[in-house]
């Protein structure tokens, strides 16, 4: 992986001239929101970020397959990645099932920490939206602790469940796994004022 770190201008503009709606996914895995996504918005750009370089060049090699040169996933540390984009840059930012870290010394490496959640903040646009979703009831309170305490994104909306049309009509393939299982998801969105 590198260590360089592409800074994105704050828009994009497709081929007709129209402002994209740019769209981040942190913690991409094996691609499926990001596939489903480029497919439903082919006039959005959308982004997918992913530590592991394995997961990072499969979901981006799906992307190319389909033709969506509108969508990439790249393999960096989101984290860092997200510190160093402009303000005002996203329209959307997605965090579906992240590492829970269970164990109590461990939970300082999850992706959503103070620092993380204020960068997420700072590069939404007026309007932008946060959308985050978990298995685990804890991850859940505990980060939407850490956005009522260290942002001024207005949340969280409730975000209803909604029947699968097909095997694959889901957002992760954790969303599917737990979903058929008949376990909860605990699902939010935010919005930047």
């Amino acid at each position: 992986m590198s260590d360089h770190v592409e800074v994105l201008p704050t828009t994009a503009t497709a081929d007709n001239g129209v402002l994209r709606k740019r769209i981040v996914e942190v913690g991409s895995g094996k691609g499926l929101f990001l596939c489903r996504y480029a497919k439903m918005y082919p006039e959005h750009e959308i982004i997918g970020l992913e530590l592991a370089k394995k997961y990072a060049e499969m979901s981006h090699a799906k992307l190319t397959k389909m033709g969506h040169q509108h969508a990439c996933c790249l393999a960096v540390d989101a984290c860092r990645w997200m510190a160093e984009q402009n303000p005002d840059s996203f329209d959307e930012v997605h965090v579906y099932f992240p590492d829970p870290w269970w164990k109590k010394r461990h939970k300082k490496r999850r992706v959503l920490n103070e620092g993380m959640v204020k960068n997420i903040e700072r590069t939404l646009k007026p309007g932008g939206e946060l959308h985050f979703w978990t298995d685990v009831l804890e991850y859940f309170e505990s980060t939407l602790e850490l956005l009522a305490e260290h942002t001024k994104l207005i949340g969280p909306e409730f975000v209803p469940e909604t029947p699968p049309e097909n095997d694959m009509d889901y957002r992760t393939h954790f969303e599917r796994r737990t979903r058929l299982n008949q376990l909860p998801v605990y699902r939010s969105l935010f919005r930047k004022v």
